[in-house]
């Protein structure tokens, strides 16, 4: 299948379903010599694992990723890393009844008028299971950016109408939801129940912020940081939109209010007083905070009766079972983050041709 490779020089190829023997990721590109273990994987895997709250799917999987090339005596060998885990808890037979079915909110249809014939089971490559695979790539990414002093933390800004009004790091992992907030999660909670109650579901907001990227990453025209940002969040299959910086704000604000000032700080170094372009100019990174957002729609499925209809030319009504999240926004944290990693890691290593003097540094005797 086309469009599973992501990236120009650290780039990724996933592969695998959601009810087939497993998924996994290639990830080529990678410098040699990086720290890496089975653990600096798993700990990111464990993020996104179902199974954990009531409010995610109740598939039980252990998400335990093998590392089968690209590693040795733990660093990297500038080889392709091949990273895998093996579904154990699948039941396709939930499925069943969805052979001729086009599910409302899900890619049944699109699948079936592009190939002709579709994986029933979960989705197959539609799943947001496939995501497994750029959470462990991103992972690796992550840790290369870590020791370039670069760090990312994605989080969720809301669910449903429930938004937070402070933030405080330490509180994101304390709660399922992932919020910054203790009062808005508690909220988020109360309205997650009710949507339960009604056999419904809901979306949300995940925001997240770079910091310590450097200026000079990315490119003009075609190959913007940005635009490559907003691709690869736009990639993830739940997000239906993305905002850098002040995002759509921008369109009703002015010039005078949306152009951010540069300044000398004390230290002598190049700064803004604000940050409404969100870290990027001209497609290329500025220096300061990169902070976007991804917006996610509700669980496509629901309990709920829905009007739908079949190959065979039928309407229908339509009864979803299975195990399914009420709410994809916490699980979908660590994807946005993982994306994002990718993408500013891969933009690192293109820019390292910008200049002789980059070249000169590495190659010159």
């Amino acid at each position: 299948m086309s469009g599973s490779t992501f990236g120009k020089i650290f780039r990724i190829t996933t592969w695998g379903e959601s009810h087939g023997p497993g998924l996994g990721v290639v990830v080529d590109g990678c410098p040699a010599g990086l720290p890496l273990t089975v653990s600096d994987i798993q700990s990111c895997l464990d993020r996104r694992r179902p199974g954990q709250t009531s409010y995610a799917t109740a598939r039980k999987e252990a998400d335990q990723v093998e590392i089968l090339s690209g590693v040795f005596e733990g660093r990297t060998t500038g080889t392709p890393i091949s990273l895998m885990v093996r579904n154990q808890d699948q039941r396709s037979r939930d499925y069943g009844n969805l052979a001729h079915v086009y599910r409302p909110g899900h890619a049944d249809f699109s699948f079936d008028a592009k190939y002709g014939f579709r994986d029933y089971r979960g989705g197959g490559r539609s799943s947001g299971r496939e995501t497994l695979g750029r959470v462990a790539a991103g992972a690796i990414a992550c840790k290369i950016l870590a020791q370039l002093d670069i760090h990312i933390q994605a989080y969720t800004r809301s669910i449903g109408p429930v938004g937070i009004q402070t933030f405080d790091p330490s509180v994101i992992t304390q709660n399922p939801f992932y919020m910054p907030d203790a009062q808005a999660a508690a909220k988020a909670r109360g309205y997650l129940e009710q949507c339960k109650k009604e056999q419904d579901s809901a979306g949300g907001v995940v925001e997240c912020s770079i910091e310590g990227y450097p200026p000079g990453a990315g490119d003009p025209v075609f190959d913007k940081l940005d635009a490559d940002l907003a691709k690869a969040i736009m990639s993830i299959g739940a997000v239906k939109a993305v905002e850098i910086g002040d995002g759509t704000k921008a369109a009703s604000s002015r010039g005078s209010q949306n152009n951010d000032s540069f300044c000398y700080g004390a230290d002598g170094t190049l700064t803004k007083t604000s940050n409404h372009a969100g870290g990027i100019l001209g497609g290329i990174s500025d220096g300061s905070q990169i902070l976007l957002r991804a917006y996610i729609k509700p669980t496509p499925s629901i309990s709920q009766p829905q009007q739908t209809a079949d190959r065979n030319g039928k309407d229908i009504t339509l009864e979803i079972k299975g195990r399914h999240d009420p709410v994809i926004v916490p699980r979908a944290v660590v994807v946005v983050e993982s994306m994002a990693a990718l993408v500013l890691t891969d933009a690192l290593l293109c820019g390292l041709g910008a200049r002789m003097e980059h070249l000169e540094k590495i190659w010159k005797k």
